[in-house]
């Protein structure tokens, strides 16, 4: 993971801009603080700050061609870029070890259709000097982040970046750039690329649930994700989902680091560089003093034989912190701004260690309905059009909070829930299968728990404890201790007065906080950025109303927790 800046057909003296192209990419250069580049041709700039994780000595950016034809910067890894080599038609000259590289090449074949090609999660440009054209694109879910933005003054220019801080002060109007498109400057259009079987809500998929096979696609999904020449780990909260891809990439490491293939059909194309350098798997979880979620990963990190790191946090260390979070998230999101915090605390420490990438367990809830309001679901078809749209929107929350609180500190997340190929089998489940039934005991996400739970074969080794696989969903910000929430919003209650709260909606066009929480946020978010254009690419999110949920996003303030909010009245 990296940061880019670029600006397309700027409208001025390029060569003077670029002092000012460096200190806004400058602004990124958390994302990317092992090496910078930067690169004019014409009018087009385009600037890049390294994070190396693949071909770590010879992977600098902007990538020039051989030619000198195509210019390249990339944000992302690509996880099949070996077998994208051996299938280019044309005799090319690599001039890197990078997995991104390829990307030039297959546009030379491909066109703007290359990103079909890509397995992984990317955000890039790419600049065609003999057609004076530039190709932007982001992977199919928006696991890396992208901003595109315009300045009324110069309205043949564009400008992308990986972040909003980088945008906001030379353009007035910002979008978040969407998941799974393309933009050309050709036509002037961003249009879609990634059309999966499940993208159409609507359409009810009826398939039955295969335990195997979700279980082997999960595997796969994991081992491809060990792709590095750097120190890695596992995010480890305790909860299923992470506690999952540990158990997962625990084994996958023991495999390859033992040559042993997954399957006589392994794809001998993967890059397995990960386990092959650094075969013991560390994992690391946060917490504060005495947490549900420290004291479950104690537990998973001792099945799994992992090197366990665990980090305490105090409610004041983590209050301090709100306001850099926010800036680093861009965002005034409740939940995602309750959840990133904890992960960015730990992130500096994993940081610290010299770790550069972790695997984590972002997006199971989405495709599963694993999260508490799903048990409200009036029936199985809204249950699946809820988790279809849930899936299309993590790049507003899920992925956004797991890349940027990671990214703040130049460590790269990975989520294998999120895999292309993973995807495709699990959202075409029938949701009968998916949706939780407490009347007989099944509870949320209970195919993924079903296709991991090896109770009935005595001989095999378990992948998880047993009260760890069948654990309730407790979401991130309340399993690192129930008391960080709480001091939120008593700190909101302390800070915001009546009379200021009851200015929200005239203050605020967009977005007015419903409760203090959500009104100290906002106004955290305002002194980052305080430009009307910055609040485009903001999307807050609640659960459902209409399901009778109520609007706090935390899992306790459901009904179905095992301590509800409901239950201390």
């Amino acid at each position: 993971m990296c940061g880019i800046f670029a600006v397309y057909n700027y409208q001025g003296d390029i060569e003077a801009y670029r002092q000012r192209a460096l200190y806004l990419s400058k602004k990124i250069r958390h994302r990317g603080p092992d090496w910078s580049g930067c690169y004019t041709t014409k009018n087009h700039i385009l600037c890049h700050e390294r994070l190396a994780i693949v071909g770590v000595g010879s992977g600098a950016q902007p990538i020039v061609s051989d030619d000198e034809d195509i210019i390249l910067s990339v944000n992302g890894e690509i996880y099949n870029h070996k077998q994208l080599r051996h299938d280019l038609k044309g005799d090319y000259v690599f001039k890197t070890e990078s997995d991104c590289e390829v990307i030039m090449h297959l546009y030379k074949e491909h066109g703007a259709d290359l990103v079909n090609h890509l397995d992984g999660f990317f955000s890039f440009v790419l600049l065609d000097k003999k057609r004076n054209r530039i190709i932007a694109a982001r992977d199919a879910i928006g696991i890396s982040t992208l901003y595109y933005g315009w300045n009324s003054k110069m309205p043949e220019s564009i400008y992308f970046a990986s972040e909003l801080k980088s945008l906001n002060e030379d353009c007035d109007k910002i979008l978040a750039f969407p998941p799974g498109h393309v933009y050309d400057s050709d036509t002037k259009e961003t249009t879609r690329w990634f059309n999966p079987t499940w993208w159409d809500e609507n359409k009810i998929p009826a398939n039955p649930v295969d335990y195997t096979q979700l279980r082997e696609s999960l595997e796969k999904a994991v081992r491809k994700r060990l792709m590095a020449e750097v120190p890695y780990g596992v995010l480890l909260s305790g909860g299923l989902d992470s506690s999952l891809i540990a158990a997962i990439a625990a084994r996958e490491t023991e495999k390859i680091a033992a040559g042993i293939k997954a399957s006589e059909s392994e794809d001998e194309d993967f890059d397995e560089s990960g386990p092959t350098s650094w075969p013991k798997l560390h994992s690391f979880s946060v917490g504060l003093p005495g947490s549900p979620d420290l004291i479950a990963a104690r537990e998973v990190a001792k099945h799994l034989n992992t090197i366990h790191h665990e980090y305490t946090f105090t409610i004041q260390e983590a209050l301090d912190a709100v306001s850099d979070v926010i800036y680093h998230l861009e965002t005034y999101d409740v939940t995602t701004i309750r959840a990133s915090t904890p992960m960015y605390l730990l992130t500096r420490k994993i940081k610290a260690m010299g770790v550069k990438m972790v695997l984590s367990g972002e997006g199971a809830d989405e495709v599963f309905g694993g999260y508490l309001y799903f048990h409200n679901a009036p029936n199985t078809d809204d249950f699946h059009t809820e988790t279809v749209n849930r899936v299309k929107n993590l790049h507003t929350s899920d992925c956004l909070r797991a890349n940027k609180s990671t990214m703040a500190w130049g460590v790269e997340a990975r989520v294998p829930f999120l895999d292309k190929s993973f995807l495709e089998l699990a959202m075409n489940i029938d949701p009968k299968e998916k949706m939780p039934d407490r009347s007989i005991g099944k509870m949320e996400k209970y195919i993924i728990r079903k296709a991991f739970d090896t109770s009935d074969d005595p001989t095999a080794k378990p992948y998880l404890p047993k009260e760890i696989l069948w654990r309730q969903k407790e979401q991130f910000s309340d399993g690192v201790g129930y008391s960080w929430i709480d001091s939120l919003k008593q700190t909101s209650e302390n800070k915001i007065s009546d009379e200021d709260f009851a200015q929200s909606a005239s203050k605020w066009a967009k977005d007015a906080p419903t409760t203090k929480e959500a009104y100290m946020y906002r106004v955290m978010f305002d002194q980052w950025y305080p430009q009307e254009a910055c609040t485009a690419s903001v999307v807050r999110w609640i659960p459902r109303g209409d399901w009778g949920c109520p609007e706090d996003p935390s899992g306790r303030a459901q009904k179905v927790h095992d301590s509800a909010y409901e239950a201390k009245k």
